[in-house]
């Protein structure tokens, strides 16, 4: 199985809050599905708080290409997102959910296509007829919604900006991390904008199958939240005009050195 030492070519940030089961199983795919295809890569998994123990559960998997970052309390995937990607070795960065409903063996195939196209951001997306969702009739027309919402208000050629799965080129990332501010499910939107902004924007979509699961992550609260931190990003960025830090306070948004650094094995 390909994995460190030596120059990476990927590195795949798991963030998660509670996932229960579904953490070791997604992350066993993740690593049988890059290591296949015969990659140099790392998982960086990142517990966003968990208060389920389920951080544990990767214990002794893939020593040496596995790592688990844990911090405390929850601050939200986004800030699980940047934290792993401040820590990435790959030429390319990647993250996908933790719950398994995307199914890891997309990653190669996003590879393979930012490699093709030289793309700044290879995007999952369930809007293409491809990817065939099977989501219920509500959630589709949230979704639906909020990309005419996005469209909208951020002049933004993405069909589809929350899919739990990208792919960035190392660069991109490492702009984005320095710069961005949302730590919770609006940082897709956030990241996407701000990449623009900053020069990088070639986006690739690639269609990808979001499964069916009893139980989601996001809940109505959280989707309210979303539109919220939606329209306040709007307003920072289309009426304050601000796409970079202020002085002083870029150190406030940048991920810190997690409180406890498990290495499974």
């Amino acid at each position: 199985m390909p994995g460190p030492p030596g120059p990476l070519d990927l590195t795949v940030v798991v963030p998660f809050y509670n996932p229960g089961p579904a953490l070791r199983p997604t992350v066993e795919r993740v690593v049988a599905a890059v290591g296949a295809a015969g990659l140099a890569f790392e998982v960086v998994a990142v517990c966003d708080g968990a208060t389920d123990g389920s951080e544990t559960t990767l214990d002794g998997l893939a020593p040496g290409v596995v790592r688990t970052l844990c911090y405390r309390p929850n601050r939200g995937k986004g800030f699980a997102v940047r934290t792993g990607m401040a820590e990435a070795s790959g030429r390319l960065v990647a993250f996908i959910d933790a719950d398994g409903d995307i199914a890891p063996e997309v990653l190669p195939e996003l590879m393979a296509r930012a490699e093709e196209t030289g793309a700044d951001i290879v995007y999952g997306s369930k809007r293409a007829k491809a990817a065939a969702p099977h989501l219920p009739w509500l959630r589709r027309a949230a979704s639906s919604g909020y990309r005419l919402l996005v469209r909208a208000l951020f002049d933004l050629d993405v069909p589809d900006t929350q899919t739990g799965v990208k792919l960035l080129r190392a660069e991109v990332a490492r702009a984005l991390v320095a710069t961005m501010r949302e730590e919770r499910f609006a940082f897709d939107v956030e990241m996407f904008v701000l990449a623009r902004r900053l020069g990088y924007g070639s986006f690739v979509e690639v269609p990808v199958r979001v499964d069916k699961r009893l139980r989601s992550t996001v809940s109505v609260r959280e989707a309210g939240s979303i539109l919220v931190d939606t329209i306040k990003l709007f307003f920072r960025f289309r009426v304050l005009g601000r796409s970079q830090p202020r002085e002083g306070d870029a150190a406030d948004r940048r991920p810190r050195v997690p409180q406890k650094d498990v290495d499974p094995g």
